[in-house]
């Protein structure tokens, strides 16, 4: 019986480590993706002196849009079939349910890593774009750029966007993610995926402005919770919940000492 447990212990062992083993080999990217993702970069400054062309075609400089307010900077290709689209809609989604405007409270800087695309296709993406968000004033405060050569390449090469071209379908390989920036033009946060939850994005904001904008319930939240850099998402905060849970302890054993002292002192009066 001894020797069946132990083969049993080993057939398991085996067949873990093999499902294991299959998990990783899916894991590895083919060849053509195997350049292609966010690497993070948090608290990287950005080359602010880079030339780019806005959607009017005026020439700009990266650092003109920092100074005061968090930027969001995304990256795209304007005419991307699907990827792209996707992204600058789930950003529009995200936005949303925000009370703060954008050109109000932050800014957003749109980025082309097509070196080839024009002003004039950042003009059209801009007023679809602008139109779904539905607020006004946001078009003076969402910026869709071009870059003067490889500017968009390099930006995006700065803060650890890698893509990789494919020639013969005219197509970028690239990921999506969401860059929060500091005033300073600093990596606050990266946001992964195409969808962000308006928390985190609310969250990473007050952050990256150095709790310049935000409530006190903004406050709290960010006591509760914390960025997670391997998800690029906001959690619960483990620790946080450990000391909420010590003060509402004593909290109660001081509540129950209180109590139990009224009544042995009234016991006594009567």
């Amino acid at each position: 019986m001894r020797r069946a447990v132990l083969r049993g212990i080993l057939l398991s062992m085996l067949v873990l480590a093999s499902a294991t083993l299959a998990s990783a080999n899916s894991a590895v990217p083919p060849p053509g993706l195997r350049d292609v993702g966010i690497e993070q970069r948090l608290d990287q400054a950005l080359p602010l002196d880079l030339r780019f062309r806005d959607e009017s075609d005026n020439p700009v400089k990266l650092g003109d849009f920092f100074g005061r307010k968090p930027v969001l900077l995304s990256f795209v290709y304007y005419h991307c079939p699907m990827l792209c689209p996707m992204a600058l809609e789930g950003l529009v989604r995200s936005l949303r349910p925000l009370s703060w405007n954008v050109g109000d409270e932050f800014q957003i800087v749109t980025v082309s890593i097509d070196e080839h695309e024009t002003a004039a296709q950042a003009a059209e993406k801009k007023r679809t774009i602008v139109a779904s968000y539905g607020r006004d004033h946001a078009a003076a405060g969402w910026h869709f750029l071009v870059g003067e050569g490889d500017a968009g390449r390099r930006l995006a090469e700065a803060v650890g966007f890698r893509f990789r071209y494919d020639g013969a379908s005219d197509q970028f390989a690239h990921a999506t993610g969401l860059f929060v920036l500091t005033p300073l033009g600093r990596i606050s946060r990266v946001l992964f995926g195409i969808d962000y939850a308006p928390r985190d994005v609310r969250l990473a904001l007050v952050e990256a402005s150095e709790q310049k904008i935000g409530t006190l319930a903004d406050q709290l939240l960010l006591f509760c919770y914390h960025y997670d850099p391997a998800t690029g998402k906001y959690g619960p905060a483990a620790m946080a919940g450990v000391r909420i849970g010590g003060v509402l302890t004593l909290f109660g054993v001081a509540a129950f000492v209180v109590s139990q002292l009224r009544h042995e002192s009234a016991r006594r009066k009567a």
